[in-house]
C-alpha cells in the first residue's frame, strides 16, 4: 500500500524565487508549458513572477515536505467568459511520479469552485503530455474535445486536448 502524500497550496514568498528559477530552468519541465513561460527561465523571470505576474491570476505554490514542488493556477476569463477559467500547473522534475500534481489540481479546483464565481475550468494539454492528461482525468476532468494542430511550439504543431470540469453537472 502506498503511503499517504500531503501537499499544501500556499501564497508566494520571496524565498520561492530561487526554487522557481531552478525548477523551471529545465527543458523537461517547460517543454509542454505555454511559451508565455520562457525557456531558458532566468532568475529575473522568477523575480517578476513572484512580485508581479502571479498577482494577475489565481495561483498558488505547491508545497511538499516544506519545499516548493511546483505551481498551480487559474487564469479567470473575461467578458462573456468571465465564469470560466483556464487551469495550468507544473511540477519540478524531482517531484514527478508522486501524485502531487493530481492532489494540487484537485485542491485548486475545489478552491476555485468554493471561493470564486467560476463554474467551468478548462485544462488545455498538448498532445504528447500523457502524464498531464492522466492528472486531469484523475482530478475529475473529462476530455471535451481535441483541437487539431492548434499549438505551434518549438517548430512543430501539436493537437490540444481540452479537458473540462464543471462546478455542477448539467440537469437533464
Amino acid at each position: 500500500m502506498r503511503e499517504t502524500v500531503h501537499i499544501n497550496l500556499r501564497d508566494y514568498q520571496q524565498a520561492d524565487i530561487e526554487s522557481i528559477h531552478q525548477l523551471l530552468n529545465n527543458f523537461a519541465v517547460s517543454r509542454y508549458l505555454s511559451s508565455r513561460i520562457p525557456f531558458p527561465y532566468s532568475h529575473a523571470d522568477a523575480e517578476w513572477w513572484v512580485n508581479s505576474g502571479s498577482k494577475q491570476e489565481i495561483t498558488r505554490v505547491i508545497e511538499f515536505n516544506q519545499q516548493l514542488a511546483g505551481i498551480v493556477g487559474v487564469i479567470p476569463g473575461r467578458y462573456e467568459n468571465r465564469y470560466c477559467g483556464e487551469l495550468g500547473y507544473w511540477l519540478g522534475q524531482p517531484f514527478w511520479g508522486k501524485g502531487l500534481a493530481t492532489l494540487a489540481v484537485s485542491d485548486m479546483t475545489t478552491l476555485i469552485f468554493t471561493e470564486t464565481d467560476i463554474v467551468r475550468l478548462v485544462a488545455p494539454i498538448y498532445e504528447p503530455n500523457k502524464a498531464s492528461m492522466r492528472v486531469a482525468e484523475k482530478s475529475g476532468y473529462h476530455l471535451e474535445g481535441i483541437a487539431e494542430q492548434a499549438i505551434f511550439k518549438d517548430g512543430q504543431f501539436f493537437d490540444e486536448y481540452i479537458y473540462v470540469r464543471l462546478k455542477a453537472q448539467k440537469r437533464l
